[in-house]
């Protein structure tokens, strides 16, 4: 309400007594005199109110607007291209911006589309005026940077700022883990710890986020620990995140202990969260319990629900199962697929072996299929040894992208097994032709909180004869169990001797000598490994007989999904498409594109 105080005619503006604007507009209207700073209170509310007209009425009914006048219009219109009319409105007047309005014009460039060069020269301007390093300006550039998948300038306006807050440190720590930089995500949330600058829901969340992608156990649970000594743990977004991690590392137990200790505020992102991790386990009946669970507690499914089913049904080759319940999100829910979707029952079907389906799918499906579709196929494809739809799956993949490595070593492997050397030759000069270089395959395995990253071949660790002498042992040992290499992909070229040692050193194998040598896994506890593409039909194979002479479970997460390797089998069944990986031969130059 108003109250008129004695030593003045204006109104004394206290919002906290009425909600709606449009009385205390009425009240302001009766008084003699208002001051400009109840007008733009009012600006405020009323934008709060989602009632923006009124905003841009109370605004003209200001004589000399101010900075803050300005700058509450331009935030009431953050996510509309009025706010950057405003702005420029506004430096016309003239009058010049301050922290807190390029924050919200910084918002609004990530908010609307093709703003990218309009925020850019919003830096420039907030350089100027030194504003760049200013804690509300500062934090909302570096959002604006991650948004648009800048990581590298959104570190250097932090690294530029001389005093960061928990809001500073909580935008890079979010923007580094949603650009795939999650190592250096943990790190500043580290730093942060060290500083003693206090964590907030979204720099705890970010760092799960990270942890997610590592797959580092560990630093789950040591994040986790901290989340209940601040009591972040009961909050439902660190609560989602936190179950995304535990289902990312491979521990859906501890997933789902989470939340259930959070169920009754646990909101659709976390129901989702703990779905995918079943369905990247291949669980697709606690996937599908799950879903009727979430059902009858009122919630309704969304795209990334029917996403987690399918993907459970992808991972564990059910082409009939995933067709239902695509049909099923349209029918019941009126939800139209996703492209994601569509590649999930392309999946299904291809590894069903049902190539043709899967063909005709992806060709009349109503979205343009995009390279995960046709990679997928081309995998499928390699996986049931068919060459000639193969090579039509890696024309079609390469027409979106010509430099798409795995098109070329999928189509090249599944060749080679066919004896069709000429045509692996043009191939193979076609790749050299166009210059394209094969991604690179790398494992990584934490060892008291610390990552240990291995290529194929690696060299540089400093224990590295201890990982070579234990691997060459264990291969010994496998090959008194019946173990024999798979050569498939390996090109016929290579001698003998050279085929054997380039398996020997995968960097999966690397990363699991070097998890044995460490003694990270005390009796009881699994081994556990990350690999950034899929694992190769020979780790596989490998993996399975060294789970029985180490007598120990191996879990490896690679790009796809989780396998678990105990007593001479694995999880997955080994229904899997092996051949995207294409083998880490050409990481070791022994089967270069040259």
């Amino acid at each position: 309400m108003f109250e008129v105080e004695p030593t003045s005619a204006a109104p004394t503006f206290r919002p906290e007594f009425n909600s709606d604007p449009r009385i205390l507009h009425a009240q302001a209207l009766k008084s003699p005199r208002v001051d400009r700073s109840i007008y733009n209170n009012l600006i405020t509310l009323y934008s709060k109110n989602n009632l923006l007209d009124s905003c841009l009425r109370v605004f003209n009914q200001i004589p000399s607007p101010n900075i803050v006048s300005w700058t509450s219009l331009i935030s009431a219109y953050s996510n509309s291209p009025r706010s950057l009319t405003f702005f420029l409105s506004m430096l016309r007047d003239p009058l010049l911006p301050n922290q807190r309005t390029l924050a919200s014009l910084f918002k609004t460039c990530v908010s609307l589309p093709h703003c990218l060069f309009f925020g850019l020269s919003l830096h420039a301007l907030s350089f100027k005026l030194s504003l760049n390093t200013q804690p509300f300006s500062g934090s909302a550039l570096i959002n604006f940077y991650t948004k648009y998948r800048f990581p590298e300038n959104a570190r250097k306006v932090f690294d530029e700022m001389p005093e960061r807050d928990e809001v500073c440190y909580a935008a890079v720590i979010v923007g580094l883990a949603q650009n795939s930089k999650p190592l250096e995500s943990l790190s500043l949330f580290a730093v942060m710890k060290s500083c003693n600058v206090r964590s907030t829901m979204y720099s705890v969340s970010g760092a799960l986020r990270a942890v997610a992608d590592l797959a580092a156990l560990e630093q789950c649970r040591m994040i986790h620990g901290h989340a209940v000594v601040t009591g972040f743990d009961k909050n439902v977004i660190v609560g989602s995140a936190l179950i995304d991690g535990y289902g990312k590392t491979g521990l859906v137990s501890d997933a789902r202990k989470v939340f259930d200790e959070n169920i009754d505020v646990m909101n659709i992102v976390g129901w989702n969260a703990l779905m995918a991790g079943y369905a990247q386990q291949g669980d697709k009946d606690s996937v599908v319990e799950l879903f009727q669970l979430m059902e009858n507690r009122g919630f309704v499914p969304d795209e990334y629900s029917y996403l987690a089913v399918l993907s459970g049904f992808y991972n564990a080759g059910l082409a009939g199962e995933a067709e239902t319940w695509l049909n099923r999100m349209r029918v019941e829910h009126d939800i139209e697929p996703w492209l994601e979707h569509y590649t999930c029952l392309v999946g299904a079907l291809g590894r069903a072996g049902k190539l043709e389906d899967a063909e005709r799918i992806a060709m009349t499906m109503p979205v343009k299929p995009d390279a995960a579709v046709w990679r997928s196929l081309l995998s499928s494809c390699a996986h049931h040894g068919a060459a000639d739809m193969a090579l039509r799956m890696a024309k079609r993949l390469l027409e979106l992208d010509p430099n798409d490595d795995s098109a070329y070593s999928i189509a090249a492997n599944v060749l080679s097994i066919a004896g069709r050397w000429i045509e692996v030759a043009e191939m193979r000069k076609s790749m050299k032709d166009r210059r394209v270089k094969k991604e690179g395959g790398k494992s990584w395995i934490e060892v008291k909180g610390n990552v240990h990253v291995f290529w194929a071949g690696d060299r540089r660790h400093e224990r590295t004869e201890e990982i070579y002498a234990e691997l060459a042992e264990l291969m010994k040992e496998i090959e008194k169990l019946g173990y024999k290499p798979v050569w498939d992909e390996m090109l016929h070229e290579v001698g003998k001797s050279e085929k054997r040692e380039a398996l020997w050193y995968h960097s999966e194998k690397l990363a699991l000598a070097y998890g044995i040598v460490s003694e990270v896994a005390p009796p009881g506890k699994p081994l556990r490994i990350v690999k950034n593409l899929r694992i190769c039909k020979d780790c596989h194979e490998a993996f399975k007989y060294i789970s029985r002479v180490i007598e120990k479970e191996i879990i490896v997460r690679d790009v796809n999904r989780y396998h678990k390797f105990f007593n001479g089998s694995c999880t997955c069944g080994d229904i899997w498409n092996g051949d995207e990986d294409g083998g880490e031969i050409l990481e070791m130059g022994l089967g270069q594109w040259d």
